[in-house]
């Protein structure tokens, strides 16, 4: 890299503009006839051309040489990443749960240790998602990988990572985010060592923050907590792998230089971070208990409205001070479907075994809510105001149901006895209304 490698600029969805060498972005042009220092022009869409401006992605970049600049790609396996539609084995009307997923062999990066948990839609039809986890102990060495299917939004709990991408470096710890577009080229280290951590892979529309509403103007995720690489390059001639993913399957070939050669760029079109400790909490200061939307971070819309593919949800540190309340999540059967995670601490409706890492997955209108310890602790404290702290869970909700994999229903760490938490419980009533 030509420039140091954490450097960012701030705003989500902002036009930004970027440059490593100076004077290497175009004045007034974007593909003048000859670019500044002999560089090749590439646009990148991220929408089609002619969708409302407010809606419409793209990012001009600069480049020693056009991306086009490669040779054929042939078929890769991956023994663990899987795509939508899910059909090999079919998934039981019930509730799931999993413990953290083992550690990876010895040498797994970042891209051979995701491991797939389920997923809807079609990547054929590019809609939908599917949710992954990741284990990795080694860094990317001369990789790069490029998805063409969907976005990632990449959600850390173990390890640091270093994303080094097109348009410049993007570090994230347990507790940030990353989302990394559809189509750009990125390559994974570990300053750790060791990393672990979930993944969404968006077919659809892409992420985008959430409308406020009757909020207003302030709350929630804010779009100057987001913040974009400035450009860095990689220069000179070496062999590189390079990894794509199309259509669900998998293809690699060799090239002579690096895929992150963006020298300047300009656009929307980014990778980008955000820290989840500057979600602004919105919540009841009365009584009850509000849904849990008014936690949403980002929304990748669905084509039916009202709906998303995926709502990114985040149940931080948060004051609960509601009178008369139930304070925990209460039962529930939902239309959305909820595959939770944990990033660290206790997640405030289960007692016990819903460890950071691990997984849980309530699918559409099954019921679930709190288990008994939690009920009655929760039913007979004092109703005081209570800080919700050192914790963060997540959750990746969607409008269509969560198909599993067969790894994923096969897996030794799935809680076979999850249903057991709902144990317990006693009617009020032991005899017949008359």
């Amino acid at each position: 890299m030509t420039t140091p490698p954490l450097s960012y600029m701030s705003g989500f969805g902002n036009q930004f503009a970027s440059e490593a060498l100076e004077g290497a972005l175009p004045k007034g042009r974007n593909s003048p006839q000859n670019a500044p220092h002999g560089l090749y022009a590439e646009l990148i869409s991220g929408s089609a051309f002619t969708v409302a401006r407010a809606e419409n992605r793209r990012t001009w970049v600069y480049r020693l040489l056009p991306s086009a600049v490669h040779g054929a790609f042939e078929p890769m396996p991956h023994a663990s990443w899987e795509s939508a539609p899910f059909k090999a084995v079919a998934t039981p009307a019930n509730r799931f749960r999993w413990d953290p997923w083992p550690q990876p062999a010895p040498g797994t990066d970042f891209i051979d240790g995701i491991a797939t948990v389920g997923g809807n839609g079609d990547v054929d039809e590019q809609s939908g998602i599917v949710a992954h986890v990741y284990r990795a102990n080694a860094s990317m060495q001369d990789r790069y990988f490029f998805n063409a299917d969907g976005e990632l939004l990449i959600v850390p709990q173990q390890g640091r990572l270093l994303i080094q991408t097109e348009m410049g470096a993007l570090q994230i710890v347990p507790g940030e985010i990353a989302l990394i577009p559809r189509g750009i080229h990125f390559r994974v280290d570990l300053p750790d060592g060791t990393a672990a951590g979930y993944l969404c892979e968006n077919y659809g529309l892409p992420f985008r923050l959430p409308e406020l509403g009757p909020i207003g103007s302030n709350g929630l995720a804010n779009p100057r907590d987001f913040l974009v690489p400035v450009a860095a390059y990689e220069a000179g001639t070496r062999t590189v792998r390079v990894v794509r993913k199309f259509l669900g399957q998998f293809w690699q070939a060799t090239q002579e230089y690096s895929p992150l050669n963006v020298v300047a760029w300009h656009g929307n079109l980014a990778p980008c971070k955000y820290d989840l400790a500057h979600f602004m909490v919105i919540g009841s200061i009365s009584f009850d208990h509000p849904d849990p939307s008014i936690y949403t971070v980002l929304t990748a819309p669905s084509v039916h409205p009202g709906t998303a593919d995926c709502d990114f949800v985040v149940f931080p540190p948060r004051w609960l001070v509601a009178e008369d309340t139930f304070r925990p999540p209460w039962f529930h059967r939902n239309v959305m479907s909820e595959m939770m995670g944990l990033i660290k601490g206790i997640y405030d409706a289960k007692a016990e075994g819903f460890v950071p890492g691990g997984v849980s997955l309530h699918n559409c209108m099954l019921p679930h809510g709190p288990d008994v310890a939690t009920f009655e602790k929760a039913s007979t404290a004092e109703l005081v105001p209570h800080k919700v702290d050192n914790t963060m869970a997540f959750m990746f909700e969607s409008r269509r149901v969560f198909r599993l994999s067969r790894q994923a229903l096969d897996a030794e760490h799935r809680q076979g006895d999850y249903d057991g938490v709902w144990d317990g419980f006693h009617s009020p009533l032991t005899t017949p209304v008359p």
